[in-house]
Order: C-alpha cells, then structure tokens, then sequence
C-alpha cells in the first residue's frame, strides 16, 4: 500500500519539539520529503536527524516566523532543495511559558508579542508559500488553531485564544482566495495535550484533570493523536475539503 504522502515535499514550522516533532516524524513515515523551520535550530536538526536515520528525507533551518525575511528564507530554501513545496503546515505559536491570567491583567506587549506570532506569523508563511502552490497548481496549507477559542477557560490565556481565533478566521478567508488555484486551506484545533509548552505552566497537573473531565474521552491529549488528522488534510483525500476547522481535542466540545 502506498503512503499518503509519497513523494510530496512538506514545510512544517515549529518543528523542534511537541506537536511539530509529531508531525513531522509522521509525515517522514508518510514518505514526505521535509523542511523543519524552527526558532532553535539545534531542536530541528535533531529532528531532521531522527529522520535522516530511518532513510526519510529532511533538512532543518532557523526561521523566526514573525521574521518576513526569515518566511522568504523558507519559501527559497524549500525550492532550492526538493524544487516545488506540496504542503504547508503552520505548526509553530507563541504558547511556551503563558501564563494564566485574570483578562485586564496582560499588557499591550504581551498582546502585540503574541499576535506577531501566531497571526501575523501564519499570514507571512501562507504569504511567502502560496506563490509556489499556485505556480504548481496545487497545495495544501493546514493551519494549527485551538480548542481553546470555544473553551470557557480560555479567558485565562485571553491574547492567546483570541490569536487563535484569528487563524480560524484567516483559514476561512484564505480558502476563498486561493481555492481557484488549487490550493486547500483547513485547520486543526488540539485540544490540551501533554507537550512541553503545558508542561511549562504553573498547575498544569491541575489543568489536565479539569480538562479531561470535560472530555467524551477521559485521558490525556498525546501530540500524536493530532498526527492522522494532519496527514488527511495533507493528503489527496481531502482535495474537496476546505476552510474546515477540525477539533481534535477527545470530545471537549463538538461540531
């Protein structure tokens, strides 16, 4: 049986660590050639060298995603090594180290830091690799949103919920510009999993029993239980499928 992504090349930003790591190492199973743009290079390299190892294909850059300059960069990058870029997968967020806090309580540059990431960031990605989807006529750009956007918790992390938020939105303005060359734009909202970025907050132990409480499914989120739904959105099989937002968060809420 063939692999879903045989022969593909795919750009996954964030890369390094977490959710990226995961599908990363899974789309490499899924016979993908990759580039890994993470902000610590030395996290992507490994990753790319995982890969490496087990004969996929996978090199690693450092690329600050709110950088125009460093988007370019991996727009370039990915056509100077594989020659054309298939998929797109807008991984990497400022997440790492929020903290909870009451709604008035964050400042404007903890807002402006935030948007300059997970908004303007994905936007300059989309902007920098849709150029190459349209000149092939084909592409998928998959987007990583949040649970967290109809999640009454989320008013703790409030610059946070509503940057993802706005990636939903732009999925769906997206998908209208640029369905007539071919290219799908859908994305994926997680739910609370268990990465390093949680790991790094203050009660997530807490948080967690909470959150699983109001799942269908009572455990814990795995960054690989994101991994399938990212390879469907990636794959042929979804070439009617777009401006979708996909929760995969264990039933906290449904559509």
């Amino acid at each position: 049986m063939a692999s879903a992504l045989q022969g593909k090349v795919a750009v996954i930003t964030g890369a390094g660590r977490g959710i990226g790591k995961a599908f990363s190492l899974r789309f490499a199973e899924e016979g993908a050639r990759l580039l890994l743009p993470d902000i610590g290079l030395e996290r992507a390299e490994a990753v790319a060298k995982e890969i490496r190892a087990k004969g996929g294909q996978a090199e690693a850059i450092r690329a600050d995603i709110s950088s125009e300059a460093d988007t370019q960069n991996i727009a370039d990058k990915v056509q100077q090594l594989y020659g054309r870029a298939d998929i797109l997968l807008n991984n990497a967020a400022l997440y790492y180290g929020l903290s909870y806090k009451p709604w008035h309580a964050w400042t404007v540059e903890e807002w402006l830091r935030i948007d300059k990431v997970n908004v303007i960031g994905t936007w300059l990605c989309c902007k920098a690799m849709a150029p190459l989807m349209i000149k092939q006529g084909k592409g998928k750009i998959i987007n990583i949103a949040s649970d967290i956007i109809k999640n009454p918790g989320g008013q703790g992390l409030l610059p946070y919920a509503c940057s993802k938020g706005a990636v939903k939105t732009m999925t769906e303005m997206l998908a209208r510009a640029l369905g007539n060359y071919g290219i799908n734009v859908n994305a994926i909202a997680p739910g609370y999993t268990n990465t390093e970025a949680s790991q790094s907050q203050e009660k997530y132990e807490e948080t967690f029993k909470m959150v699983i409480s109001g799942q269908a499914i009572h455990r814990q989120e795995q960054p690989e239980d994101l991994v399938g739904a990212a390879v469907f959105l990636a794959s042929p099989d979804s070439d009617f499928v777009t401006g979708q937002l996909i929760p995969v968060n264990g039933g906290a809420w449904m559509v």
